[in-house]
């Protein structure tokens, strides 16, 4: 990448225009939430920050080391933007990459999904009319 090109990932002021919902710890929206920032992301050229891509070579020289660590900082910054505050800290780490954050998120909201379907279903199963 040229020095006199503009990466697009670096025109995204206000990730909250594109991603309107902020995942909260407590609410059943991470699927949705999770759909639009990959479609934001990958319209923005930076999908490969947070899921990974055998057709994207990692950087080799230094310069290409650079713009990979601005444009993944500007990632993760975009995810601790539209988390809420109890999820930032939940997952927030020094020296952390987009991709890790990606996944530790990932891992809250879906590692569960057996254990809480079947909480659910007992719960459901238990309820008086």
């Amino acid at each position: 990448m040229s020095d006199s090109k503009i990466h697009p990932a670096m025109t995204v002021l206000n990730i909250k225009t594109s991603i309107p919902m902020t995942l909260e710890m407590d609410n059943s929206q991470y699927s949705t939430w999770a759909e639009l920032f990959k479609v934001h992301a990958h319209s923005h050229k930076v999908l490969h920050h947070i899921i990974p891509d055998k057709k994207v070579a990692p950087p080799s020289t230094d310069a290409e080391k650079d713009v990979w660590s601005i444009l993944d900082a500007a990632v993760l910054g975009w995810i601790y933007s539209a988390i809420s505050y109890d999820l930032l800290n939940t997952i927030i780490e020094p020296d952390s990459t987009a991709m890790a954050a990606w996944k530790r998120l990932k891992y809250i909201f879906q590692d569960n999904q057996n254990s809480r379907a079947v909480a659910l279903e007992h719960d459901f199963s238990n309820t008086h009319m």
